[in-house]
């Protein structure tokens, strides 16, 4: 219970046991701990409320931009709408999680933050009024105790002294005894001075006896009374413990998405979409919509006719290098063999820095069955006008020729004819100019 002397160094060894005086203060700190780890407990859930908050604003943005490419990139079918549902995916995802951010900072965040209120009071010189407490309740419980004790070190050091200068006394008496030169007047006060130690030492053990005796009858007293302030603190810390173990229980249940039914639903709803992706359908329609199933004007002689001649530009013209192009009697079904069939673009276009997102946007809807091709001769200036559709350009475009339309990206104009087999469509700018322009460097208005 209490330090022992050690006489070769002639100090104190101390123990460090909760007894010991001073030793309470490591429960006491516990206190100011404790409202030190409420606050780090907030710290924790707001920085984890902004990974939440991050995680959801990129799942946004990725479907987002990736949806956008899907949209506008080439579409072939069933599979590309099931790509399109994992981009939904993610932007339901990210509502769970912003969810799941004003969580933990609207109920966790703010149920920590008013319980460190209500359990910690701040004094005005500073510090808290529970730590003062714990602290005046020990030194109470320590005082009377604390004062007997130094009564016993007083006493076991008087003792110790008076054995060290008794064993002093004796070793010179006996040295003196074999020294001739000593007078017996001189031996008499040695043989005195060994009398008179062991005198001290006798009363200074029965002192320090004494002082224990009287240590050990307060020291009842002295455990309860610090017993019962040592309970106080722990009631204290229980509080805590049990708060932060009810509040990390409710975190869990913030952050476990496992459970969510919606959460659930949401990748039922994706499996299933993904699931009727087609990839049998998605070949049939291009076969049908681009491959040998569609319609072909095979070549067929005709006479020369000066319309026909005046309609053929520069665009054919380049093209002569990889196949002249003919057209005639227009044939339906399935035929041996198709000729290649080649967009017309200017090598000017070729130079041009296109965007990293698709731009080969398709003449006909994926998902239905229209003819991307036509039966019409897009030559034939005398074939009937299809209806007038608003159109706006994707792309900037400089005419190559004195036929062709030159706009900006984001201009509008009016396409008055199809899209021929070339690839190009004949239109009208708002100021009334007319000519040919590339027909997938439009999109129509919606």
């Amino acid at each position: 219970m209490s330090g022992s002397y050690d006489d070769s160094v002639g100090v104190e060894v101390s123990s460090d046991s909760f007894w010991e005086v001073g030793n309470y203060k490591r429960t006491v700190k516990r206190i100011d701990d404790g409202h030190r780890l409420c606050s780090d407990l907030m710290n924790c859930i707001h920085e984890r409320a902004r990974i939440e908050k991050t995680y959801a604003q990129q799942l946004t943005e990725w479907a987002k931009r990736w949806k956008q490419l899907v949209e506008k990139g080439p579409q072939y079918g069933t599979v590309e709408k099931a790509w399109h549902a994992v981009m939904s995916e993610a932007e339901k995802v990210s509502e769970l999680h912003l969810d799941i951010k004003s969580a933990l900072m609207n109920e966790d965040f703010e149920k920590i933050k008013n319980w460190q209120k209500e359990a910690f009071h701040k004094q005005m010189i500073g510090g808290f009024k529970e730590t003062k407490e714990a602290e005046d309740g020990y030194r109470k419980a320590q005082k009377p105790w604390a004062k007997k004790l130094k009564e016993v070190e007083a006493a076991k050091k008087a003792y110790h002294a008076a054995c060290k200068e008794e064993k002093l006394a004796i070793s010179r008496e006996m040295n003196s005894k074999a020294d001739p030169a000593l007078n017996p007047e001189q031996l008499k006060k040695l043989q005195d001075k060994v009398e008179k130690s062991k005198q001290d030492v006798l009363k200074t053990k029965e002192k320090y006896e004494k002082s224990l005796k009287d240590l050990d009858y307060v020291t009842p007293q002295y455990m309860e009374n610090m017993e019962q302030v040592f309970e106080q603190c722990q009631q204290f810390e229980e509080k805590r413990l049990r708060f932060f173990r009810e509040v990390l229980l409710e975190v869990q249940k913030h952050l476990d998405l496992s459970n969510d039914v919606s959460y659930k639903n949401i990748y039922r709803e994706l499996e299933q979409n993904i699931k009727t992706a087609d990839a049998i359908e998605d070949l049939r329609w291009f076969r049908a919509n681009h491959g040998p199933g569609m319609s072909m004007n095979w070549p067929q002689f005709e006479e020369w006719s000066a319309d026909f001649n005046r309609t053929l530009s520069r665009r054919e013209k380049k093209k002569a290098s990889d196949g002249v192009t003919l057209t005639g009697v227009n044939q339906t079904g399935d035929q041996a063999s198709q000729h290649t069939k080649h967009s017309s673009v200017s090598s000017s276009e070729k130079n041009q820095s296109y965007p990293t997102e698709w731009s080969d946007e398709e003449s006909s809807n994926p998902f239905s069955s229209t003819d991307a091709n036509g039966d019409t001769n897009p030559f034939d200036e005398d074939a009937s006008p299809a209806v007038e559709v608003r159109v706006r350009a994707l792309y900037d475009y400089e005419g190559q020729e004195h036929d062709e339309l030159s706009f900006k990206a984001g201009d509008e104009l009016t396409k008055t004819e199809d899209e021929d087999e070339q690839g190009w469509c004949k239109g009208r700018l708002d100021n009334g100019q007319v000519g040919l322009y590339p027909a997938n460097y439009v999109e129509a208005i919606q």
